[in-house]
């Protein structure tokens, strides 16, 4: 079915549990058992009872026949209400499979800067690297060069905590402060997936720009990344509050559909509607496709970026 901006992102299913452990979102729960504290206290009854009769007993020949059977006697009760241990589920790939067909990983950003958004259809975001998925693969480097920043700033060293923060920011990585604290995050730079916008060089290239910006300036967003293109740049469907970013720039005239990457049909009838409605780019007559612009300026060895 065609996503629509009234829709929310697709669904994920919840597996893990309010602790933190994987579970299987799917499994029947355990019956059967024993409350634990009224387990507890019949144990406890039964053990001092057997071994009081054993120690009385235990004074003659025929006590100590009597108390090898009670022992045993004791060891089976204690074994029937005993709480069964805890079953884990198996490891499976659940997480994997709940996500949409395609899609590697999905990122959480920290609220895009305005000045991350490059163009109508590109921009960097910032990921917190206290996130388990983040914090696993920061450098140790990184981890050193934060360190060495926090001892130089309480030295009061201000021009040697601003050089280590110009080598964190060549590492990929920024100290970004929200509400009052400093949190380490890794920088990704996103393409958005099966459009294409006016470079900022073409005509209506700051309009998709400043679309953009109005959509996702200054809020987290969601990114579901299916791969990484030719410039390094991770691709990907975005969303923000609920919003389908291609769709909302699709029919606003902002983009082109990038049809030679992108089947999707809602695509290819988003932007006929935009068409149709002369809206954005396509309030002209014959707006220019960026990817012949490109082709142009490659062919003249003009730069393109």
């Amino acid at each position: 079915m065609p996503v629509t901006s009234e829709s929310k992102e697709p669904a994920m299913d919840n597996i893990f549990s309010t602790s933190g452990r994987r579970v299987d979102a799917g499994a029947p729960r355990e019956r059967g058992r024993h409350p634990r504290g009224a387990v507890s206290v019949k144990m406890h009854a039964l053990l001092f009872a057997s071994l009081f009769l054993l120690m009385a007993k235990a004074m003659t020949i025929k006590g100590v026949f009597f108390a090898l059977i009670g022992a045993v006697v004791v060891q089976g009760i204690f074994c029937i209400l005993q709480p069964p241990s805890p079953i884990l589920p198996a490891a499976s790939d659940h997480y994997q499979s709940s996500l949409p067909e395609g899609v590697q990983f999905v990122l959480n950003t920290l609220p895009v800067h305005y000045k991350c958004i490059g163009d109508g259809d590109g921009f960097s975001a910032y990921v917190d690297t206290a996130i388990p998925r983040e914090s696993a693969n920061v450098p140790l480097e990184v981890h050193e060069m934060v360190i060495e920043r926090t001892q130089a700033r309480t030295a009061r060293d201000y021009q040697k905590a601003d050089a280590i923060l110009r080598s964190l920011d060549k590492a990929g990585y920024k100290m970004i402060k929200i509400s009052g604290k400093e949190i380490l995050a890794k920088k990704y730079r996103i393409r958005m997936r099966g459009v294409d916008a006016p470079e900022l060089k073409m005509a209506n290239g700051e309009e998709s720009k400043n679309a953009l910006v109005e959509l996702i300036g200054g809020k987290r967003v969601t990114i579901y990344v299916y791969g990484q293109d030719q410039f390094e740049r991770y691709v990907g469907d975005i969303y923000c509050d609920n919003v389908f970013i291609q769709e909302r720039m699709l029919k606003s005239g902002h983009v082109w559909h990038f049809k030679n990457y992108d089947k999707r049909p809602e695509f290819a009838q988003w932007e006929r509607e935009a068409r149709a409605a002369r809206r954005g780019l396509f309030a002209s007559e014959n707006p220019e496709k960026p990817w012949h612009w490109r082709r142009d300026q490659r062919s003249a060895n003009i730069p393109v970026y």
